[in-house]
């Protein structure tokens, strides 16, 4: 069956989750992370980096128990002015 516009995806929760956060400066990313999760309940790891070295990328794996904390997260990674693209 083919999911059309405004289907959504059926997630169980608690789960884990992936953001891949996206700045010019790996200390402010990770500032931003310890100010909005505990870092006991999460795993960072590098990413990539870009070919001028201008940008960088941390893959932050994190149990989210609801579809509300996932977004909120989603939402604070992204207004943040320290990370430019939140995946």
């Amino acid at each position: 069956m083919k999911c059309l516009d405004g289907c959504k995806p059926e997630i169980s929760y608690p789960c884990q989750w992936q953001y891949k956060l996206i700045g010019e400066e790996r200390t402010a990313i990770l500032a931003v992370i310890e100010q909005t999760v505990d870092i006991g309940r999460c795993q960072i790891v590098e990413g990539n980096a870009s070919s001028s070295g201008k940008y960088l990328s941390l893959n932050l794996e994190i149990e989210v128990i609801s579809e509300a904390e996932r977004l909120r997260l989603y939402e604070v990674f992204s207004n943040h002015s320290a990370i430019r693209v939140v995946l």
